[in-house]
This record gives structure tokens, sequence and C-alpha cells, in this order.
């Protein structure tokens, strides 16, 4: 165990990013002292201010647009962009020049997130840069900020958490600890979001959390931000007299969450300007998205105010006279919101996928239903039967259930600051245990919308150390390999796949698994490819196990593994035989490593999170 002094949390957000810390010696079981670190960032050319949260927002200005000085910070003078709360309002006003949703980017397998393709629709002139190095930005700057505020406990020496979402795969995770280690990040954890959230409320209760939960409570917790929708699963058992948590399952990876309702929000306000005469162009309305963002925060965030002006600045010369003024109702705002993204539908729905253009433009998948409760409703139709087999759960689901019924729910993210929102979704969760004769789910209160995950990752060191309350649970899916048949060929006919189980669900970190079964020849000289699944619902695969086939929505492929065997020795094209090992690491990642059979050499198995072409 390390010597540092504060166990710090990250939250490396779509919209916003925050550090949270715990004084580990002033700290004692579940008594801790924390805090949370303002982040001094630009609020302006040449001014500078320490503000609880970083948003996720990187200007990348034209050479000649600022004067010398207008970009420093307290720990540098040299920088040429400018991240935060600056970056934020100017890009509104200039969006070719705006780095957004970076962390949506990182995950999506159809780029290469290595590559400078952001601002992705910037025209040639503009510099861009990877999702993995706004990434990197983002938590360089953070590091720094600690460093200036903290410099008798070097950033490098304390036990860093940093916050992911659950459904992120596996080579999602490899490029957020790639951005967190080209950042200068030493001794670091991984950590899923829904998670960090509940640590944070069982933190904030100061011991509370057991009078308020019991065992055979199933906690929903609902994470709507600024990028996603996730959704996690924790059960309440009872061992040995004590309360244990345990994470259950997790949703699937939703691109669906305030960006897409101030987006939605914009057409409203468009076609309200179009209704009188007034067109804007794809500049204008990306202005408009920004501005009705805010717009929505303080009108779902005031029962007071009926409605917020809203200004769409103009191309031309004349920028202040020019500009197109309009408003945007609180009625505008819930309505749409509501009614599109959080229906009072029944328990059977689903999200509806519609057939899709043969051409698209490239971008980021966003989820083709934008009903939160529609995404809900499926993953606890999915997730009927998690408890089978859990200690203390046999016999308590009613047999009948068409989906797993929560006894309580936890909140997260931005997007519920607005109770409208989130009584909305707890009430359209009851409606459904009602209809099944069940109790209604609780809500836990107590929950710092904002800051939760930041500071229930820094709990989250603290309790690596062996204190205060660990959440018990492995790996979130159950992972796979495909093995391709060995057949004739016939034409128009592909040889079958079967799916072979490296790790299975609920892995613990630190554990390793070897596949002893099978064996495989690696191309020494040469990149081989392996197809990679994984499965959320399959929780009695054990490692070995082989599939022939699988409902559809049993495993979701994850995409390529791509592992390139140095020829020491050999000629370019050999054939290594080699075995596999798994390895749930202490960083919160999936490992693979290719055993020779006839000789020690091994070679580690990476995802392939780099260009395909």
């Amino acid at each position: 165990m390390s010597t540092a002094l504060f166990s710090i949390g990250i939250d490396l957000g779509t919209t916003h990013c925050a550090l949270a810390y715990v004084d580990i010696s002033a700290s004692d079981g579940e008594k801790t002292s924390h805090a949370v670190l303002d982040i001094p960032q630009l609020t302006a050319p040449g001014a500078v201010e320490a503000l609880p949260l970083l948003p996720s927002f990187l200007y990348l200005p034209h050479a000649d647009e600022l004067a010398a000085g207008d970009l420093s910070l307290p720990w540098s003078d040299e920088q040429t962009y400018a991240v935060g709360e600056m970056a934020r309002s100017r890009g509104a006003l200039t969006p070719i020049r705006l780095v957004s949703s970076a962390k949506s980017w990182l995950c999506h397998a159809g780029v290469d997130r290595r590559a400078g393709i952001l601002p992705f629709d910037a025209p040639p002139e503009v510099n861009r840069i990877s999702p993995l190095e706004a990434s990197t930005r983002y938590l360089k700057h953070l590091r720094q900020a600690w460093d200036s505020a903290h410099p008798e406990a070097p950033f490098a020496e304390q036990d860093i958490i940093v916050t992911i979402p659950a459904s992120f795969d596996p080579a999602a995770r490899e490029l957020t600890l790639d951005a967190a280690r080209a950042a200068g990040y030493v001794s670091l954890t991984l950590l899923e979001e829904p998670q960090a959230a509940l640590y944070h409320w069982i933190q904030g209760s100061a011991g509370r959390w057991r009078k308020e939960v019991k065992p055979g409570d199933i906690i929903l917790v609902v994470d709507v931000g600024g990028g996603t929708s996730d959704f996690s699963l924790m059960a309440v058992l009872e061992r040995e007299g004590q309360l244990e948590l345990h994470r259950i399952a997790v949703g699937d990876h939703i691109l669906l969450g305030g960006d897409n309702m101030d987006l939605t929000l914009a057409h409203v306000v468009a076609r309200k300007l179009a209704a009188e005469g007034r067109q804007l162009d794809p500049w204008q309305m990306r202005a408009l998205n920004f501005a009705c963002r805010a717009a929505k925060e303080t009108l779902l965030g005031d029962a007071d105010l009926e409605s917020q002006p809203i200004v769409v600045p103009s191309r031309g010369s004349k920028l202040i006279g020019g500009s197109i003024r309009t408003e945007l109702t609180r009625d505008e705002v819930r309505n749409t919101i509501l009614e599109g993204f959080f229906p009072p539908v029944n328990a059977e729905a689903r999200p509806v996928s519609r057939t899709r253009a043969g051409l698209t433009q490239l971008g980021l998948p966003y989820a083709q239903d934008a009903g939160v409760t529609r995404h809900l409703a499926a993953l606890l139709g999915r997730q009927v039967s998690a408890t089978t087999e859990l200690e203390g759960f046999a016999g308590r689901l009613n047999e009948a259930a068409s989906f797993l019924h929560p006894t309580a729910v936890l909140f997260n993210g931005g997007v519920f600051k607005s109770e409208v929102l989130a009584q909305r979704t707890l009430d359209t969760l009851n409606s459904w245990l009602a209809a099944e004769n069940a109790e209604p789910a609780r809500r836990l209160s107590g929950a710092d919308l904002d800051l939760a995950v930041a500071r229930g990752a820094a709990y989250y060191g603290y309790v690596r150390r062996g204190q205060g309350v660990r959440i018990r649970g492995g790996t979130a899916r159950a992972y796979y390999v495909a093995i391709e048949s060995s057949m004739p060929a016939i034409p128009g006919i592909e040889p079958p796949v079967q799916a072979l189980c490296l790790a299975p669900f609920g892995m613990e970190e630190g554990t390793e698994a070897d596949l002893q079964s099978q064996q495989f020849g690696l191309v020494v000289g040469e990149p081989v490819q392996l197809r990679f699944f994984g499965s959320s619902v399959r929780r009695q695969d054990h490692i070995g196990t082989l599939l022939e086939f699988w409902q559809p929505d049993e495993l979701q492929e994850l995409g390529e593994i791509r592992a390139t065997l140095p020829a020491e020795g050999r000629q370019p094209g050999d054939v290594v035989q080699v075995t596999l090992r798994a390895t749930a690491t202490e960083t919160g990642t999936l490992e693979l490593t290719a055993l020779a059979i006839d000789s020690d050499e091994h070679w580690k198995v990476e995802f392939d999170v780099r260009d395909k072409a």
C-alpha cells in the first residue's frame, strides 16, 4: 500500500470534470475528512477563476485571436488553448473551434480515437486533436490544479481514482488509462460512475445507510449526465451479521443525456423562429444549442421563472444589431423533455430502432430512441433473473415478474437537478411495480448531483485501504472470444463462429484465469485479429465455456483484439501455439496474455483501439 496522504477522485465527465479528495490521515473508519478542489480556469481572456466544476470543453483559438497572456494560468504562461468555462462560452460563439463530448468520442469504436478528428466538423484551417488528446488535456489540467494548490502533497504521490461509465468496454477503459498516464498520472485506478455515486451516498450517510437499506434490497442507480445514460443494479446482502453491497448488473452504453435535450430544445426554438420567417444556418444552430443548454439549466432549476431570453449571434458585421432574439419558456422545456425523454411508458416498452439509411454522416453513435424510461425498462427486463442465484435472494422474486424489481432508487447526474424529471422517472418505475403487485421503490436522498461521482471516487480510494464499506461485484460482463470453425470452403457460406468464455461475469479485481482448454495459433511478425464479445446476462458461463449458439440480445460484439508478436528467432509468418490468460487488473481493465506452449514466452494481447483501415 502506498504512503499517499490523500485519495483523489476525478470525475472525467462528458460535460464537466471535478476533483474531490479524502485526507487519509484525518479519516477513521466511515468518518472521513473530505473536500472538493476549486479548479482554477480561464473564464474570459486573461481572467482566471477557481470553480468547483471544470466544463469539459476545449477551445482552439486562431493564432491572431487573442493577445499575449490571455491564455495564461497560474502554472503556465505558454498554453495555446483554453479548457473549462472560457472554452465553453467562447466556443458558443465560434463552435468550429470548440472540442466537446470528447468522452463520448473516446468510446466510439467506429473512429480512430488517436487521430486528430476534433472538432469533428471543423474546416481544414483549424488544427484538430484526437479524443485521446482532449481527454489528456482535461486530466492534465486537473493534475496541475492540484499541484498548484497542494505543493506539499504532489499529485504523482497520491492515490488517484478516475471514473468511467459502467458500460465502457475494455478498449474505452484502456484508452482512458492511456489518457491518464499521458497526463502524468502514476498510481491510478478506474471506477464505474454509478458505483462512485453510491459510494458518495454511503459516505454522506455517516453510517446511517445501514438503517436505510436492508438485506434483500435491490438498489437501482440511474445516472443521466450530459452525454450518457448509465444504469446499474446493486443488491444488499447480509453475511456474518454485516450488510454488503454487490453490483449485479449494468446497462448498455447509451449516448443519451443532457446534450440530446439541448439539441431538441434548439430545434424547438428554431421551428418557432422559422414560423416567424427567420431561418438559421448550421453555424447559428450550434450557437443556439449552447444558448438552450444555459436556458434549460436555469428554467429547470428555478420554479419561479417563466421564460429565459435566447440570443443567437449574427455572422455578419453587425454582431449585436444583427443578433436574433427570442425566448424559451418553462412549459416548452418541461413538456419537450418530459414527454420526449421521460415518457410514462409501461414495463413492456422497449427502445425503438428505426431502419437506417444506407449512407450516413460519420459522427457519434447516439441512441436512436430518446426515451430514457424505455431504455430503463429494457435493462430491468433483461435482468429479471439477475438475483436468482444470489445468496439470500432465493424465493424473494415473484416467479410471474416480467422484470427485476428495484426496491430503492438513487439518482445521479446533472439532468436530475430537475425534481420534475426525477419524480417522473420514479413515478414511471413505481407504476411498473404496482402493475405486478410489488412494493413501490423508495428514493435514496442526499446525493450531490454535480459532485457525487468525484466525491465517491475519492471515498473508494480510501475504502481500498481496508476502511469503510466496499461494493463487491467484479467485472460487469462476461467476456468471450470468437472461434472460427474449421471447414472446407463453400461458396457464399462463412465458417460458423463459436464464442469461448475468457472471463466470467463478476471476475474480481486482481484475479487471473488461465484458459487451458483451447490452443491458438498466433502469427509472429504480423498482426492477428480476434473478435471479442461481452454479455451482461450470461452469468452461468465459466472460463472455457464454448457457446455454439446464442440469442441476439445475449452477446454484443465489442470489437477486435490485435496482437503483433515479435518474430524473435523465427520467420515472419511462423505460427506460435499459445493459450490465453485473462486478468482483471487492479486498475479496472481486462488484460489478455498469450502464453507460448513450448517456451516461457508470453505476449500481452491488446485491444484494437487504433485505426482498422
